[in-house]
Order: C-alpha cells, then structure tokens, then sequence
C-alpha cells in the first residue's frame, strides 16, 4: 500500500535526471495517482515531461512522438504509469532511443535489441505481466499489423505494485486481466515438453489462485487480497517462470494478435477468452493425457479413465463456464467479427500461408481457419 509514494526516490537512487511520464486515457489523473507520482518526482528534485494518449493495443505513431519528445527534452528515464499498453509503449519507445531507429523497423524485421533504455513502472491493471516481462506488442494501424518483441533488454528496471491502484478497474477490464494472467501460464503449460511435473505443478496452482481471487475481484472490486493476487499473479505468468524448461510457442496469443490487429475494438484479454478454448477443442487429442491433467487439478473434473477425452473436454467446457461468469467473451459473434475476415487473419498470421504456427501440430491457414470456425458461436 502507497508504495508509488517512493518512486522519486527510486529514480533518484539510480543517477536519473529527467523523466518521461508515460500513460493512457487519464484515468490516472482523476484517480490522483498522478498527482502522487509528480509529488514524489518534485519532492527529489527530478524534473519531468508528460505523454498520455496510450491506447489499447499501443499504437506506433505515439511511440514515434514519444521518442521525438525525448529527444528534444534530453529525458534519460522513461516511467509508465498504467497496464500492459502503457508499459508495451515504454518499452518501445526506449527502444527506438537506445538504438537512435524507428522501433519498428526492429520488430517487424526481428533486430534484437544491444542496448537498453531505462523504463520504470508504477502498475494499475493487473493483467498483461509487461511489468516484469520480456516482451512487448505494438499495433501499427498501416497495415493492421500487431507484432511483438521479445528480449532481456526490454524489462523494466523496477515495477511498484499497489493493488489499490486497482480497485477502480472495470468489471470487464478486470475480467480481460484475469483471462490474460491465465493465458500467459496456459501458453507455456501446453507444450510437448515431457518431465517437467515441478513447473507444471507451479502453473497449476497460479491458475487456481487467480480462478479464485478472479471471481472475488469481480463481485468486490476494492478487495485488497483479491486484487494483490491477480497483481503478483500478473507477473508471476509472464517473467518466464512458468516456462522453466519449456519450448512454448504461443499460438493463440499470435492468432489474437490477428484478431486485434485488424479489429481494434477488441481488447487483447477477449479475443483470448474466444480462441483459447477454440484451440483447444482442435488440439487436445496430441495431448491428451495433459488436457486431463489440467482438468482434474485446475477445473476439479473427476478423471473418468475408461474415456479420457471426455475428462479432456469437460476440464475444457469448465473454463469455457469460468470465463462467461465474468462476462468474458467466449464466440467471434460476441466479437461482432463474422467468417468473411477469417481467411487475411489466417494469411497474415501465417506469412501468406509460408508460415504455419507451431503447437502441437504445425497450424498452417486451413487449420487456423477451422480453429476460427470453432469459435464462431451459434
């Protein structure tokens, strides 16, 4: 609690002058949250420039504005005060300033990062884990094109975490985050790897923490162990951890992606909560025996062994349940995306069908239009 109140402090301990104030809609500014940052920033003495506008699905053009920005005011430390979109569009714009190029000429030609920009986080959405991830995803709407990059330079130097930044999140952004939490273990749970029991014991018990502090945080929003679960959850899905040991390939966050991309209405955390269980319907016959896993110890599915698909499907069925209890979208229809854009989501996510996605079985276009199809609704 109130551990934003520190971080001049923080910046100050570690040599930087002037910083960049990165955030969405301003939504920070009437919760006062802004207001508590600045103080803590002029109380240290560091001087300070503002760039809101963030968007869901983080867009190039105010990345590029905020490298210019930086340039021009000589910002050598970048703080996003926000949720996953606000920390992806830090992060990109640290790394156009670290390598003096536009980011995204790097992420769509995969140039790793050499060099790393300082980026700092003062979190209010428990949901896409940037905070202490690897990653980060922009949208660039030329195109509708949503691509991510991923290196060891990109994480954030410090993330401060206060779930009661939290309590003011929607119903339905608060069930995007849960979807996302859950989907960044999910990811990395369904893979081919063999002995990996420890990890997979670890992921299990994520899930089931925020399934549970999930449900607690939609019926009461200022719940502070709720919202500290989701928080610490957040990260704990998305810094690596789950994927100790794995080869994971994330195939329905790059479909989403898709999805996103072209429709920009559609929150990452719903377009999930549509494919995943999609995928995994087309899926779980190459794994059987870990989607009855994941069914008995996640979803509480009695192991039904004389048929084992049926425990399979009925762990996926459960999930599908959970996440209509949120509110959470669950069909394209939902989406208000029909079968007439399926085949450029399918084109665009397989480089034209050169490609495929890798899962269990390689995903070239016809498997992901069928994927598509299964998640069309009645």
């Amino acid at each position: 609690r109130g551990v934003e109140k520190n971080v001049g402090k923080e910046i100050k301990k570690r040599g930087y002058k002037k910083v960049l104030i990165h955030y969405g809609g301003g939504s920070i500014k009437k919760a006062g949250i802004f207001d508590t940052v600045i103080k803590s920033l002029n109380d240290e003495g560091i001087s300070w420039v503002e760039l809101g506008g963030v968007e869901p699905n983080p867009k190039i053009g105010l990345i590029r504005e905020g490298i210019k920005l930086c340039q021009n005011e000589n910002v050598d430390f970048i703080l996003a005060v926000g949720g996953g979109s606000v920390i992806d569009s830090a992060k990109s714009i640290g790394l156009g300033l670290a390598h003096n190029r536009d980011p995204w000429d790097m992420i769509i030609n995969r140039i790793a990062p050499e060099k790393s920009f300082p980026v700092g986080v003062v979190l209010t959405l428990a949901a896409a884990g940037s905070e202490m991830s690897n990653s980060h995803v922009v949208t660039n709407p030329e195109g509708k094109l949503k691509r991510s990059l991923n290196h060891d330079l990109l994480r954030p130097v410090f993330a401060f975490m206060n779930p009661e930044l939290t309590y003011t999140v929607s119903k339905f952004q608060t069930g995007c985050g849960i979807v996302d939490i859950m989907m960044h273990t999910l990811e990395r749970y369904f893979t081919k790897d063999q002995d990996t029991d420890l990890i997979d014991r670890i992921s299990e018990g994520l899930l089931v923490a925020v399934k549970e502090a999930g449900k607690v945080a939609i019926k009461e929003p200022d719940n502070y162990e709720a919202r500290a679960t989701l928080m610490w959850a957040s990260s704990l899905s998305h810094n690596g951890l789950t994927g100790t040991g794995k080869n994971a390939f994330f195939p329905v966050h790059k479909m989403e992606h898709e999805v996103s991309g072209m429709f920009d209405h559609v929150a990452h955390g719903a377009g999930l909560s549509v494919l995943f269980p999609a995928w995994a319907k087309y899926v779980y016959k190459y794994h059987i025996d870990k989607f009855c896993r994941f069914a008995v110890n996640v979803w509480n599915v009695e192991m039904n062994f004389e048929h084992p698909e049926y425990t399979a499907l009925e762990g996926i069925h459960r999930m599908e349940e959970y996440f209509k209890s949120i509110d959470m979208p669950v069909t394209f229809k939902e989406l208000g995306i029909g079968e007439d854009s399926f085949e450029e989501m399918a084109d665009k996510c397989t480089n034209g069908g050169k490609d495929p996605l890798k899962s269990y079985i390689d995903l070239g276009k016809e498997e992901i239009i069928e994927i598509f199809k299964m998640a069309v609704g009645n």
